[in-house]
């Protein structure tokens, strides 16, 4: 297992996390047979870093994960979330002890904010008497040890957050096709925070087939998912690959990929890019995803839409691309969190129009809506 110091922790992490969110399911709980022996093998193999929250596998990841430390608990570092929804209302430490009291646990290693955004974090967390005061206090009286947050807002909203000098870590998406938040990555591990990657696999749409996909691979890698895995530990600025694992095969195969050591070569990263390029020129006949087409007065996500079909005609992730898409006709008001923001799929657009003149591509927004709505309902 290959380790990298956890920013100014000082923690050497293992390059692999263990992510709880996808543990195998019997019914409505935990497959507590199947989960618990894959999480120690997890631990046996080296990894010490494990992750969970309270909503994860239908609100039993936490039970699940504190079954499986027993015996381990002084040997890895915990984290789990507060979940972000009606934080006004001062629950964290309700919840906190609500998590503590759930895994048999005296103190979280790694507890995190969740999903949080810049206005969420100024409007209602750093404030007088809110989530970040609650937390600290908690931290002084040792029920946690680090402060953390997971992230999910706009690539350049990260930094004013970062600089407040409050978190030893930080959560983050990055994989190969989304690299949107690199150079924050690179900010956070500059100030000395340790860096958690989530979908480092893209939530698994990286392992699916797609012979674009396939199209990437250097003859060194033995699948899309090795690559995907490979590339986020190689970067120098990430100290834990996150992955969510549900078979134990997964766990033997990402603990085999965390041991390789070393960097990508030089042709591994060539190959990765050329096609990155390549691929990136092609979605950008599509859309460059500026954002200058919006606001929609009618809150249609015109840049998310067109990322979608992005996914389904440039890299054959098709059944990933529907999903998703299937996702944006949900109304805000019946989703939570981050997930308000992402507005909606072409069902709610009325062709006023307005986009059309705002885009530096002169593309013809409404008839290519027409055509991903077509190609992904």
């Amino acid at each position: 297992m290959q380790y990298k110091t956890f920013g100014k922790t000082g923690i050497p992490m293992s390059a692999l996390g263990f992510g709880a969110m996808r543990l195998p399911m019997a019914g409505e709980k935990v497959d507590y047979d199947k989960s618990t022996p894959m999480i120690h093998k997890a631990f046996e193999a080296g990894v010490n870093y494990i992750d969970t929250g309270k909503f994860y596998c239908d609100g039993d990841s936490e039970n699940a994960v504190g079954k499986a430390l027993k015996g381990w608990r002084d040997k890895v570092y915990l984290s789990t979330k507060c979940p972000g929804d009606d934080m006004r209302a001062g629950k964290l430490r309700e919840r906190l002890e609500f998590s503590l009291k759930t895994m048999d646990v005296d103190y979280i290693d790694f507890y995190h904010l969740w999903g949080i955004s810049l206005e969420s974090f100024r409007e209602y967390m750093d404030v007088k008497g809110g989530p970040v005061e609650a937390a600290q206090k908690a931290m002084d009286e040792g029920l946690i040890k680090h402060l953390s947050f997971s992230y999910h807002d706009s690539a350049e909203n990260i930094y004013p957050i970062i600089d407040t000098g409050y978190f030893s870590s930080v959560l983050i998406q990055y994989n190969l096709l989304d690299r949107s938040n690199e150079a924050g990555i690179a900010y956070a591990a500059e100030k000395g925070l340790g860096v958690v990657i989530m979908g480092p696999v893209g939530g698994g749409r990286l392992g699916a087939p797609s012979s674009a996909l396939k199209g990437m691979l250097d003859k060194d890698f033995q699948s899309t998912a090795e690559m995907a895995l490979r590339f986020v530990m190689a970067n120098p600025n990430v100290h834990v690959a996150l992955s969510g694992m549900s078979t134990m095969e997964q766990v033997l195969e990402n603990i085999k990929v965390a041991s390789i050591g070393g960097n990508l070569t030089e042709g591994e990263v060539s190959t990765i890019n050329r096609m990155n390029e390549e691929n990136k020129k092609l979605a950008e006949l599509y859309c460059t995803g500026c954002k200058y087409c919006l606001p929609c007065p009618k809150d249609v996500n015109i840049p998310k839409v067109f990322e979608l079909m992005n996914y389904h005609k440039i890299y054959g992730l098709t059944d990933f691309a529907k999903k998703e898409y299937a996702a944006l006709d949900i109304p805000l008001d019946d989703r939570s969190g981050w997930a308000k923001g992402n507005g909606y799929n072409f069902k709610n657009c009325v062709q006023c129009g307005a986009c059309e003149p705002k885009c530096p591509q002169k593309l013809k927004i409404i008839e290519q809506m027409k055509e991903t709505d077509a190609a992904l309902r």
